[in-house]
């Protein structure tokens, strides 16, 4: 089978399709017949060496985390699944979903959205969960509440702005401004301009920032939080002093594959209460052209490599 790893940390050259063998479910696992896989921020930082879970001693390492596609394989211990099952997952890092076939643990596959294709459905899993997690596992967010959404137009900014609206927050946004009515359109109260405003001199009082930033955006982010307030980031671990001298709480998180949460989350995207946004879909040999549109170019939602027939 055909799988896209790396076997050195650099630039999108190091992006290579090797022929490997087609994986067999351990017993608990199920071996998903890859149709679409997402590209995410995460690929690119693997490629590039900047994420430590991944070192050089592991290498050649598949890419890829988001798969939707179709059962292949079931493990002998597996339950509720069966072959020709069309799911999505987000799959263990390494194991690589930019080619054919990939083994997932069944505990993290759900029923793939009745009402989307496999492009739609690739687009969800790692950003989805990211948005789910860092907004309600994390942030706590309920009825009520101004949550602040830095990046808000990407993959995991525009699934967060749809369920912080779903949850009855007011949504405060930090975008371009060709993106308000995108973003208007999701559910967004309010966009701002990062280019052009500050939003730390236009917003207070905010319970929740939800920051896909980080940097100096992260750090200015403390002066819009209300005391009590929490500020959670994907990114850079943010300041535990700052956040004790304000008396705010502050972390930075790791989304975590959650079959519960991705059905969960299928359901809302069935009963149209949440849409996907695909901003571009490309064959499995551009690969590396797609982590480099996503890397250097700024998009709507979510880059999808489609697999072959």
């Amino acid at each position: 089978m055909k799988l896209v790893r790396i076997h050195r940390f650099g630039d999108s050259s190091a992006l290579v399709t090797d022929q490997v063998p087609t994986p067999s479910p351990e017993p608990d696992e199920v071996v998903i017949h890859i149709q679409a896989a997402g590209i995410n921020p995460v690929d690119f930082k693997i490629r590039e060496g900047d994420y430590p879970p991944v070192v050089a001693s592991q290498l050649p390492v598949g890419m890829g985390r988001d798969v939707a596609g179709v059962i292949s394989k079931v493990g002998a211990r597996v339950e509720g699944l069966q072959k020709g099952d069309a799911v999505y997952a987000m799959a263990a890092t390494g194991r690589g979903t930019y080619g054919d076939y990939v083994a997932v643990r069944a505990s993290e596959v759900a029923a793939m959205p009745s009402t989307l294709d496999a492009v739609q459905a690739a687009a969800v899993p790692l950003a989805a969960l990211t948005a789910w997690q860092g907004l309600f596992d994390h942030g706590h967010v309920a009825q009520g509440k101004r949550v602040l959404i830095h990046g808000a137009s990407g993959g995991v900014g525009h699934f967060a702005v749809q369920f912080a609206r779903g949850a009855g927050a007011q949504v405060l946004t930090t975008a371009r401004a060709e993106d308000a009515p995108f973003l208007e359109a999701l559910g967004a109260d309010q966009v701002i301009d990062y280019r052009h405003e500050d939003f730390s001199a236009q917003l207070g009082d905010v319970d929740v920032v939800f920051d896909l930033i980080g940097g100096e955006t992260q750090q200015r982010s403390f002066e819009v939080l209300k005391p009590g307030g929490m500020l959670v980031s994907t990114l850079g671990e943010p300041s535990q002093d700052e956040a004790h001298r304000r008396h705010m709480r502050a972390t930075r998180y790791t989304v975590q594959p959650n079959a519960a949460q991705l059905q969960r989350i299928g359901r809302m995207i069935d009963a149209k209460e949440v849409s996907v946004t695909v901003h571009e879909s490309l064959p499995l040999k551009q690969a590396a052209r797609a982590q480099d549109v996503l890397q250097c170019e700024h998009i709507r939602g979510k880059l999808v490599l489609k697999m072959a027939a």
